[in-house]
């Protein structure tokens, strides 16, 4: 699966998109230039992922809900850092629901994967190499949907909205 296939995905949602989040690095292209602007201390960027709050906004205006857990352990790699200052807030403004699971003390029944849940019906594996370079997605055959549920179920349970997480660090 490629990511217009992903998109097709989106396209297809009629109530609900959500995503279990675990690297604790993403290296994808084009990122790499805002990194380093965040590195310098530079302030976000105009229109910075601009794309992505038009397409949660549009989610919402359609009655559609769009989240997301992400998974960290402490100490919290650069990327981490550089989502919870750049991307995580804007995402959130633009509607999205996004909590943290912190689980440095935690032993959770929670897959070491990322992926996408939509519908509470179609499952999209989202399978990284170590160094967080996306390696393909995998949309799942007959995925056990029980399981899927139960995890997205769990990490909600455990997680906190991202401006508690943010509080406390």
């Amino acid at each position: 699966m490629i990511l217009s296939n992903l998109r097709e995905r989106f396209a297809e949602c009629q109530r609900s998109a959500w995503r279990f989040e675990t690297q604790p690095t993403y290296t994808m292209p084009g990122e790499q230039e805002e990194l380093e602007q965040w590195r310098a201390g530079k302030p976000i960027p105009e229109g910075y992922n601009s794309a992505w709050h038009e397409r949660v906004r549009g989610y919402l205006a359609d009655g559609k809900s769009i989240g997301r857990v992400r998974v960290v352990r402490r100490p919290f790699t650069e990327y981490q850092r550089h989502q919870f200052d750049w991307s995580i807030p804007g995402n959130i403004q633009a509607g999205e629901d996004i909590r943290i699971l912190d689980v440095t003390e935690l032993e959770l029944d929670l897959p070491a994967h990322d992926f996408w849940l939509f519908d509470d019906e179609t499952v999209v594996d989202l399978n990284f190499n170590p160094d967080g370079t996306l390696i393909n997605l995998d949309q799942r055959e007959n995925p056990d949907l029980l399981m899927y549920r139960k995890w997205r179920d769990t990490a909600l349970a455990y997680a906190v909205p991202f401006s508690e997480f943010n509080a406390r660090t």
